[in-house]
């Protein structure tokens, strides 16, 4: 019988990318706090930045004497970009996408039950949605995450309520943000007949979202666009009016050159 890969796993090496991860949403951080986030003695963690210092991933401020990321982790996502089939595809239809609404557009993928942003495009406005991308969202407050969950297989969507939701933690972001399991399910469920699915300042105040899904050749989704922009461009009716039709299309068309049935 196969092992499970979890069973080859290196410890060290576990620690050194739970410490990369520590580096999504601050700048920078020191050895004492990073030993606190990790549950790691501060030996181990000087040790593994040491060691991630000395190869480019992480580099110490001269001024603070605290940590951040390295210039590898830039030339790593780069590169990422750049070999990624699924980002070069996505590239012209953002752009054609962004272009035509002037709003801000975004292709994400559900990891772990949160929204990964993989890639975007901001158009030529004052006043837009910036870009996310290489951030981690909740599923359930976020049009990307609700598309991502609403229209995936009955395997995932098991997984989502059993491991996420059935755990309290559906968490509020807004007063607008669907925390009672019920309705989250039953909201998700319109999300699946209508294929596509909004954000109506559930995930920040005055900002207002629509998604749809992209399908593979297996007819699975494989990722989700977004619109994205403020509530006083893009309330409710603007979404669905003058958003829907184009970003559904441009989903379409990008699940139709990954394989996707017609």
């Amino acid at each position: 019988m196969k092992k499970p890969k979890s069973d080859y796993s290196i410890q060290t090496v576990s620690n050194a990318l739970r410490l990369l991860e520590v580096f999504r949403e601050d700048a920078e951080i020191g050895v004492t706090e990073l030993s606190r986030r990790l549950g790691l003695h501060k030996n181990n963690v000087f040790r593994l930045l040491a060691t991630l210092e000395q190869a480019g991933y992480i580099e110490q401020s001269a001024a603070s004497e605290r940590y951040r990321l390295g210039t590898r982790c830039l030339e790593l996502g780069q590169a990422f970009s750049r070999g990624h089939p699924l980002l070069r595809r996505a590239r012209p239809v953002l752009e054609s996408l962004a272009g035509e609404l002037q709003e801000t557009v975004h292709l994400g993928v559900l990891r772990d039950f949160e929204v990964v942003h993989l890639d975007a495009q901001e158009p030529d406005q004052l006043v837009l949605t910036t870009s996310r991308v290489g951030r981690r969202l909740p599923a359930h407050c976020t049009a990307l995450g609700k598309v991502l969950v609403g229209c995936a297989d009955a395997a995932t969507q098991q997984a989502y309520d059993r491991d996420f939701v059935s755990r309290g933690r559906l968490q509020a972001a807004t007063e607008h943000t669907i925390v009672d399991p019920l309705k989250l399910f039953e909201h998700l469920r319109g999300v699946m007949a209508e294929g596509v699915a909004l954000d109506l300042e559930e995930c920040a105040p005055g900002l207002c979202c629509a998604a749809a899904p992209v399908q593979d050749a297996a007819g699975q989704v494989r990722a989700a666009i977004s619109v994205s922009g403020p509530a006083f461009r893009l309330g409710q009716e603007s979404l669905r009016e003058r958003v829907v039709p184009l970003l559904t299309a441009a989903a379409g068309r990008l699940s139709q050159d990954l394989g996707a049935p017609r």
